[in-house]
């Protein structure tokens, strides 16, 4: 039985080298980490621009910079983009201008950044802003209610770049896992029916068991690989090594649950255009929700249901140290497995009585 199932991982090994599985996924590793290491952290950056209209030069000594202008006219005109903020300093009170971009909730935090720096520099004195009605009818100076900054507590240790690096890597890594545990043990199954393997070992004293195991195996241990070389390179080597225990047991469940709901289907389907369906399916359906609650904000009750919702949730709570310590959510995750292993291996069985 031992010499069987290393024969089947051999197997299986050299499968995936010849669907070129291993070049692939060191192509997506390279992609993603030159995209969050040149692009996003620097277009996290620029996303709420602040200008500051400073006559006395009230807000030097602010650790982030600030976009300064000459006139009030200047910070008028910067700000009607519906996405710059700006400090008018030119009177006894600090006022944050702005033009609304329609969303409440990122108005809210276009003020919470430029009042950040008014914190930062420890000016105290009492700001005003727009209310959220003034700013959805597009008021661009705003003398509205007024009230005051009290000095910004810091919660955790990362900043703004360390923080975007572990969503933005748990979100890569999640859709990754997704997206190549479905189809990568689908694509070696539907590649050896072509073959005739499923033929071949229907008649040959080789457990479904061990068949199914073995490209179980190479799947989670290619996806671990994957999850800590996407972590140690984006979120950084000491940080990295600190979240990975936790971030390979999420990847670990995730890679078992969606290579066995990919075997299954591709073992009931009979071809690969249907597979292609089904999958198109799943990432639109199935992941564009999880993404829009979990990236955007936005929300609807039904998605507490969302399986896959949930799974993304605990991902995310890996990258940022945050301990999940929900038992029925590790009971769901084995108890899903081990149901998904026995259907796995019912229709492979049954696909091999066929074959045979």
């Amino acid at each position: 039985m031992k010499l069987t199932f290393f024969t089947l991982l051999k197997k299986d090994f050299r499968l995936m080298l010849a669907a070129r599985f291993f070049l692939l996924a060191a192509g997506s590793l390279a992609l993603y980490s030159c995209y969050i290491n040149f692009v996003y952290v620097k277009l996290d950056d620029e996303m709420f621009p602040v200008c500051c209209f400073d006559p006395d030069g009230r807000l030097e000594g602010t650790a982030d910079p600030v976009i300064n202008v000459n006139t009030i006219e200047e910070l008028t005109a910067a700000c009607g983009d519906g996405l710059s903020a700006g400090i008018d300093l030119s009177g006894e009170t600090p006022r944050i201008q702005m033009v609304s971009c329609g969303i409440e909730t990122l108005d809210n935090l276009r003020a919470a950044c430029a009042a950040s720096y008014l914190t930062s520099c420890e000016i105290n004195s009492k700001a005003s802003w727009a209310s959220s009605a003034e700013l959805r009818s597009g008021a661009s100076l705003p003398t509205a209610d007024s009230g005051s900054f009290p000095p910004a507590a810091r919660i955790g240790t990362d900043d703004r770049e360390m923080k975007g690096r572990r969503e933005i890597t748990a979100e890569f890594l999640f859709f990754e896992l997704a997206a190549v545990g479905f189809l990568g043990l689908a694509a070696m199954l539907f590649k050896e029916k072509d073959m005739g393997a499923i033929r071949i070992h229907a008649v040959l004293p080789v457990s479904g068991t061990a068949f199914l195991l073995s490209k179980l195996a190479l799947i989670l241990l290619a996806d671990l690989a994957f999850s800590a070389l996407l972590t140690l390179i984006n979120v950084g080597f000491v940080e990295g090594l600190a979240v990975l225990p936790s971030v390979l047991l999420q990847a670990g469940i995730l890679s078992l649950l969606m290579a066995l709901v990919g075997f299954f289907c591709a073992v009931v389907l009979p071809d690969f255009k249907q597979f292609s369906l089904l999958y198109l399916v799943l990432a639109v359906f199935i992941t564009t929700p999880v993404f829009l609650a979990g990236q955007l904000g936005i929300e609807a009750g039904w998605i507490k249901f969302h399986p896959m919702y949930h799974l993304f949730l605990a991902m995310k709570r890996a990258y940022f140290e945050i301990p999940n310590t929900s038992l029925l959510y590790y009971a769901a995750c084995g108890a899903s497995i081990f149901l998904l292993f026995l259907l796995a291996g019912w229709g492979l069985r049954r696909k091999m009585v066929r074959e045979g």
